[in-house]
């Protein structure tokens, strides 16, 4: 009777694990983690520091922001199995840029269209640029 390694003996699945923290010790990496976490954390509490607070928009933000902020507590921790979903965080700022004319409609005033509209850019550039850490090809 044959006996076949385990899966976590597969070569590609060590080449990928070594690959992935590789990519997650450069200093750009740690950098973009750390600002897509800030960038969650203000998108939850946008709404009472830029004052729209008690609308539907602002439990969007408490929520995308609270999902953005965990997503980069994801890359920093366990990179090997997040590094992937860098598009979740470009998408989840692009729904932030969209959020106050899907949700409020004609009600939505500057200081939220601003505040969402940059916070919603900064997410959308760092899910970008961790996305393309992690397709980066590796060096000899």
């Amino acid at each position: 009777m044959a006996t076949h390694p385990r899966i976590e003996e597969h070569p590609d699945l060590l080449a990928m694990r070594a690959h992935a923290m590789e990519v997650s010790a450069k200093p750009a990496l740690q950098t973009a983690e750390g600002l897509t976490l800030l960038t969650g954390l203000y998108m939850a509490i946008s709404p009472w520091v830029v004052g729209f607070n008690g609308n539907p928009l602002a439990v969007s933000n408490l929520v995308t922001g609270i999902a953005l902020a965990v997503l980069a507590l994801g890359f920093g921790s366990v990179y090997e199995r997040t590094f992937g979903m860098g598009w979740v965080a470009a998408a989840i700022g692009a729904w932030t840029i969209i959020s106050p004319w899907v949700v409020q409609h004609a009600s939505a005033t500057t200081g939220t269209i601003v505040s969402n509209t940059v916070t919603g850019a900064v997410a959308i550039v760092l899910g970008l640029m961790t996305t393309a850490m992690a397709r980066a090809k590796r060096r000899p």
